[in-house]
């Protein structure tokens, strides 16, 4: 660098703040390790209280004598709550700080479990209690990872994925057993769950008593950065072109995976498979969508931009669709690249916040809306998979349109993978 490049790099505006690690240099070995650990912990709880619904579902149904439209809503009233609230968490964050609103969030999960547990009109407070917790989870982890992780958004991200999925996968798997195990059946396998989450609130707290409130913090209007240039600490990303891309990614994917998840046994066997078969399919496709998380967020900082993985992740969607609709018989095959695809792309949607963006409350503004609409989309798209299917009497149209929408994967992959930021 020349002489009056090292200057411009030394001296910047007064009022002007640059982009740092704000845990580097304030916390040893040990402490950053107890840090990231209670990060994975919050992650853990991502799912995990949704997951465990699905397998005790019909228990709920018979003893409160609940329509199947009543008891899907409590798979949809939480992505509802998902797009209803997430628009407003950076706000909230920007008032009471991360940490704070972390261990708020996770008092409020924890308080919903519980009440969804009890039954009866609380079933249906509890839900959307803990859909308004997880929502505010959602958005503010990535801002976390971007504020202290900056150089290691992939890995933490893919880490944290992980973790979410084998949780949510845990739940899903021991729901059943704990229900048997208890005189209160299926209100201990849900409500046990808030114990996970107080457990979350628990590993936070150090994070929290030591974090400082906003208006301590000195404040900075426009920011320094990389390169040159400013860009404002409060923006909205609701004007920006690329920010759109982001959404639009994690949206269309989102729609992908949920759609394979809650239709893949049905059009298996409809194809002739075996329930049991079909069952075990989606069990593939769960696990090796954690093994695409893994591959991903390994791969992410060895390249300088995504949009390769972008590319691949549809790919794997469209191979899928197509796979099912034209050899169904290889069906634990086009399973296990759904979840492949499913597993990249999330990891992907959830690293773009923080790789496309200069500072932390810029990721939490970007996941906001990124998410508010990803999720809208994630609870419209199953059901008009479902209504395709009933209106053609066949699942072939159904197949066609994810295959479509796999492409779109593929090309908005490629425009949020190109190295640019929000501006």
């Amino acid at each position: 660098m020349d002489a009056c490049g090292a200057a411009r790099t030394r001296r910047r505006p007064r009022g002007m703040t640059q982009p740092r690690d704000s845990s580097a240099g304030r916390t040893g070995p040990l402490a950053a390790a107890l840090a990231l650990a209670g990060l994975l912990l919050v992650a853990g709880n991502l799912r995990a209280s949704l997951t465990s619904v699905g397998p005790i579902l019909d228990r709920l149904q018979t003893e409160l004598e609940l329509s199947s439209l009543a008891a899907s809503m409590l798979i949809s009233l939480p992505l509802l709550a998902f797009a209803g609230v997430s628009p407003f968490v950076p706000r909230i964050a920007l008032r009471f700080g991360l940490e704070r609103l972390l261990g708020g969030s996770l008092a409020l999960l924890a308080a919903g479990i519980a009440l969804r547990s009890v039954g009866g009109v609380w079933l249906w407070a509890g839900t959307i209690v803990l859909g308004v917790a997880i929502a505010a989870l959602n958005v503010s982890l990535p801002s976390l990872v971007k504020r202290d992780y900056p150089k290691r958004i992939g890995q933490v991200t893919g880490a944290y994925s992980v973790v979410q999925s084998v949780f949510a996968a845990i739940a899903a798997g021991v729901s059943v057993p704990l229900a048997d195990a208890s005189e209160l059946g299926w209100r201990a396998s849900l409500g046990i769950w808030a114990g996970f989450a107080l457990l979350g609130l628990a590993a936070l707290l150090p994070r929290i008593l030591r974090s400082r409130s906003p208006r301590n913090e000195p404040p900075s209007e426009t920011i320094a950065l990389p390169g040159g240039g400013t860009s404002r600490d409060r923006f909205s990303p609701w004007r920006s072109a690329l920010a759109w891309q982001l959404t639009a990614f994690m949206g269309v994917q989102s729609v992908a995976y949920y759609i394979l998840i809650l239709w893949l046994p049905s059009i298996e066997i409809a194809a002739g498979i075996s329930p049991a078969a079909a069952g075990f399919h989606l069990l593939i496709m769960n696990a090796v969508a954690i093994v695409g998380s893994t591959v991903c967020s390994a791969l992410i900082p060895r390249f300088r931009d995504q949009r390769g993985l972008g590319a691949v992740s549809g790919v794997f969607f469209v191979v899928a669709a197509v796979g099912l609709a034209f050899a169904p018989e290889w069906g634990a095959l086009w399973a296990g690249c759904g979840g492949l695809s499913g597993g990249i792309s999330i990891v992907l949607a959830l690293s773009f916040f923080g790789l496309r963006t200069h500072h932390h409350r810029h990721a939490a503004a970007v996941s906001g809306m990124a998410q508010a609409v990803g999720y809208l989309c994630a609870a419209a798209g199953p059901p008009a998979i479902g209504l395709l299917h009933d209106a053609t009497g066949s699942w072939a149209p159904a197949l066609w349109t994810l295959g479509g929408i796999g492409v779109l994967v593929m090309g908005l992959g490629v425009l949020a993978g190109r190295d640019r930021y929000v501006r």
